[in-house]
């Protein structure tokens, strides 16, 4: 069955930076675009950023260029390199596997992994 499993988070200090990982399973993963999404405490599920299967990445618009997705087919994994974090990062950070193989655009599946947490403070 399909399974992702987010890792990386913790706690850092505002300025900082995390890379969190998300390692995927049960369905060929190249076939698929992937996304970040995070929920803060009291909020809803937000966008992060997605990439399709031919690297196309999309961010939100609060977050670009601050943030970096990438994708490594030969590990399964994608990845959300994380930079200036400021306590608004703080969250839980999930990945989900996007619902059309080949899509020239990422489009929200049902797959998501448990998620990471994030906490930014000093």
């Amino acid at each position: 069955q399909v399974q992702l499993v987010e890792s990386g988070g913790g706690l850092v200090q505002p300025g900082g930076s995390l890379r969190l990982a998300c390692v995927a399973s049960g369905f060929n993963f190249d076939e698929y675009g992937l996304g970040w999404y995070r929920q803060a405490p009291g909020k809803q599920r937000e966008f992060v950023a997605s990439i399709t299967t031919h690297d196309r990445s999309t961010y939100a618009d609060s977050l670009k260029g601050r943030f970096t997705i990438s994708r490594d087919n030969s590990k399964n994994t994608v990845y959300l390199e994380m930079n200036s974090l400021q306590p608004e990062d703080t969250a839980v950070y999930y990945c989900n596997r996007g619902r059309n193989r080949y899509g020239a655009y990422y489009i929200q599946g049902d797959y998501w992994g448990q998620g990471t947490q994030v906490i930014v403070s000093s």
